[in-house]
């Protein structure tokens, strides 16, 4: 008999701010391809279901599976934990698998820590966990499955790791059958999807090309309308977003991908998120008229030393160019901003704010902390000068410090970034500058954004 599968998304710590829920691709993916398999599988999202760890015991014994895969961020790892221990006591025998891109990085930690976790998968899963499930189907050894870390005779052993997947357009679309897609509607009336795998750059706060390597992967552009396509006629949506990291490496292809959606007259409306220096007024003009109402991009910084501290790669005079293209075709510019990098200063942080406000005045400003997550250089550097100051993972939601540098305190920090938002929407908002203009839309969305966390905050189950 084929094994049972369940995947599970654990829910966010209490407290913590964190992106509304929608379906995960990573889970998706791999439910895709197990099924495409013939294996029976199934999804528990603790979040877009607002489950209590009661509620996801009783999920557990309901279904009964032969294997668990839990997938983790860093601020989600604690909450897996306990859903592992959960279900190896519930089910004594069942086998469970780890993934994502914390336990990619944290793996020999993850099992010293959780003796019930049998298996951490590693970087790309979905070859990786069907050719597991194959193995424990047939009873065998899985010591030369590439990708993997577990334990033999008390060690803890780290196979190779595997190569990427190639061929992106030879993936089946993601299982989203699987989630409760009408909850989605709760909170955004957005699907989320991906055109590429792997990034070109390194910047020292990123872990994708740790993850994802070095070498851009890109699916064709049919192969994207056709899911576009397939999503927009069978869940009704119109509205979608690109999680790529880099989603404008390949122009000509983009310009493909544009002529496509055009060519079919698909009435959709989508974003997506870039960088500066990988885009031309040209196509950005072309994915307007393709449907992209808002353009993503980490400007990180408005000082040139703290992006070269990044290794970013681009100029605030570029950025200014580009983001003035951006305002001039109509398009939403939404400026992501780290603040307090190893080399900030309160000065650096405060040209920062300023000139997020001039390249994007009445749009969105995102304003994160730096935030050393495992498998990053930043958290090789940050552990390396001793700098770090909390690691509770609970709390790298990117909002609350978590290291100190000789420059910045963390107390200071914490000011900074509410200095910040105060800054850029409430002095403009509702101390009514008379001498900027001041759309009405922008304060709805901020007022948006602050309620649906707020929301987020109060479903939470507190027993997580």
């Amino acid at each position: 008999m084929k094994p049972h599968i369940t995947l599970v998304n654990p829910a966010a710590p209490v407290g913590a701010t964190m992106h509304w829920p929608f379906a995960l691709l990573g889970l998706g993916y791999i439910a895709a391809v197990l099924e495409k398999a013939k294996y029976k599988v199934d999804v528990i999202d603790c979040q877009i279901s607002n489950l209590s760890l009661e509620e996801f015991k009783e999920e557990i014994k309901k279904r009964q599976p032969d294997i668990v895969g839990v997938t983790s961020s860093t601020l989600t790892y604690k909450t897996g934990l306990k859903l592992i221990k959960e279900v190896k006591e519930l089910l004594p025998n069942c086998i469970i698998i780890a993934g994502g891109p914390h336990v990619t990085f944290w793996d020999d930690h993850a099992l010293e820590e959780c003796p019930e976790l049998d298996i951490v998968v590693r970087k790309e899963g979905e070859n990786t966990i069907l050719e597991l499930v194959q193995k424990i189907e047939a009873g065998k050894s899985y010591d030369d499955v590439l990708g993997i870390t577990y334990r033999k005779n008390g060690e803890i052993v780290r196979t190779p790791d595997r190569p990427y997947i190639e061929d992106l357009d030879s993936l089946p679309f993601p299982a989203r059958h699987l989630w409760p897609m009408e909850k989605f509607k709760d909170y955004e009336d957005v699907l989320y999807l991906i055109m590429s795998r792997g990034c070109v750059y390194w910047c020292e706060f990123c872990c994708t090309v740790r993850m994802h390597g070095r070498k851009f992967r890109m699916r064709s552009p049919k192969n994207v309308v056709d899911e576009l396509e397939f999503l927009h006629k069978t869940y009704g949506h119109k509205k979608f977003t690109f999680c790529d990291d880099a989603f404008t490496v390949d122009q000509p292809r983009i310009e493909e991908f544009c002529d496509e959606i055009l060519k079919r007259n698909l009435k959709i409306e989508w974003n997506c998120g870039s960088r500066v220096d990988l885009v031309t007024k040209e196509l950005l003009a072309k994915m307007k008229e393709a449907g992209c109402v808002s353009f993503w991009c980490g400007i990180e910084s408005g000082t040139q030393q703290v992006l070269d501290a990044m290794k970013k790669g681009i100029t605030p005079e570029l950025t200014e160019k580009v983001l003035g293209w951006v305002r001039e075709l109509g398009l939403k510019p939404a400026p992501n901003v780290i603040l307090g990098f190893p080399g900030e200063t309160k000065e650096s942080a405060w040209d920062t704010i300023k000139f997020v406000e001039k390249v994007a005045p009445d749009d969105l400003g995102f304003y994160n902390v730096a935030t050393p997550f495992p498998g990053t250089p930043l958290y090789d550097l940050v552990k390396e000068k001793g700098w770090l100051r909390v690691t509770d993972f609970d709390k790298y939601d990117t909002t609350r410090p978590i290291f100190e540098t000789p420059q910045l305190s963390m107390k200071e920090l914490g000011k900074l970034r509410e200095g910040a938002f105060h800054h850029y929407y409430l002095r403009r908002a509702y101390f009514l500058d008379k001498k900027r203009r001041f759309k009405l839309s922008t304060a709805i969305v901020v007022a948006i954004h602050f309620i649906a966390n707020i929301k987020l905050k109060l479903r939470r189950k507190q027993n997580f």
